[in-house]
């Protein structure tokens, strides 16, 4: 048997059983045969001439596979294709948001809702615009930057979340035992937040490493010494200039240029913010 023809067949019955082949899309849950690994599409991407397929299951963590036979869709075998192509938008034509999701012609943005989505920093509300943007305004969603989660608590309790006035709120370097775990539990605590605010988080020490590093032609982030601004430290590394704010903010300008969709950023964010915007738009 050739090995592109490797995968589930039938061999009881006198012809050959030809699998299904579907596209993958975003979103989609897949269970690799091999390993019994199920999650979520969350990036396709090609590497080495082939296509490979991010799965992220519902802890969060991911792997990667390449695309063909050995995938169960609904539980049925297929056989996983690349995307499929994108058609030029003609008049009225639906296409695809930067995150992935189907684009709804000729729709308005919402009156915002009371929900509300809270991020740490301008960055990261800068970078949540440009990936979701489309998709919060169809659901008239606002994202709002905290500068810093010191005082989430009480911005928590002036918030007064409740049915229908929800909050999710998204945490630089959210991992445990860290001062941010901490202030995230002890505001999970407080009353009425409990349904009502939906604290995630993502590992990295700042939104910037969310970004792939391959996107910016680079192997790995940096490394920044302990002491050091991590900001700075990550422009020296990249040799651009890094003595002021205006230079930090011309950095940053450069690193969120590079991102054009979701597929260019860490399945680790991907996922917190797909749960935020799914926790405040369902009933």
């Amino acid at each position: 048997m050739h090995y592109q023809n490797w995968g589930p067949q039938e061999i009881s019955g006198p012809a050959r059983n030809e699998l299904a082949e579907v596209p993958v899309e975003r979103g989609m849950v897949l269970e690799d045969v091999q390993s019994g690994w199920v999650g979520a599409v969350t990036r396709v991407e090609k590497s080495g001439g082939m296509h490979v397929v991010a799965l992220e299951d519902r802890r969060g963590k991911s792997r990667s596979f390449r695309l063909g036979f050995g995938f169960l869709l609904d539980g049925r075998p297929i056989r996983l294709m690349p995307p499929a192509p994108r058609q030029a938008a003609a008049s009225g034509a639906a296409g695809r948001t930067a995150s992935g999701s189907v684009r709804v012609a000729g729709q308005r943005a919402q009156v915002a809702r009371a929900s509300r989505i809270w991020v740490e920093g301008k960055h990261d509300a800068e970078l949540v615009e440009k990936v979701w943007g489309d998709d919060l305004r169809v659901e008239g969603i606002v994202v709002e930057p905290l500068h810093g989660i010191d005082d989430l608590a009480s911005a928590v309790a002036d918030f007064r979340p409740g049915p229908g006035r929800r909050l999710g709120v998204l945490v630089d370097h959210l991992v445990p035992d860290s001062k941010e775990s901490r202030i995230a539990d002890a505001v999970m605590a407080s009353p009425g937040a409990a349904g009502n605010v939906l604290i995630v988080g993502h590992p990295y020490v700042d939104v910037w490493q969310a970004i792939r590093p391959a996107v910016l032609g680079i192997s790995e982030w940096p490394v920044v010494p302990r002491g050091q601004d991590w900001k700075t430290g990550i422009l020296a590394a990249f040799g651009w200039p890094h003595s002021t704010k205006e230079d930090i903010g011309l950095g940053w300008q450069k690193l969120l240029g590079a991102v054009r969709s979701y597929a260019d950023l860490e399945a680790s964010l991907l996922g917190r913010v797909e749960e935020v915007i799914d926790f405040l738009t369902v009933p």
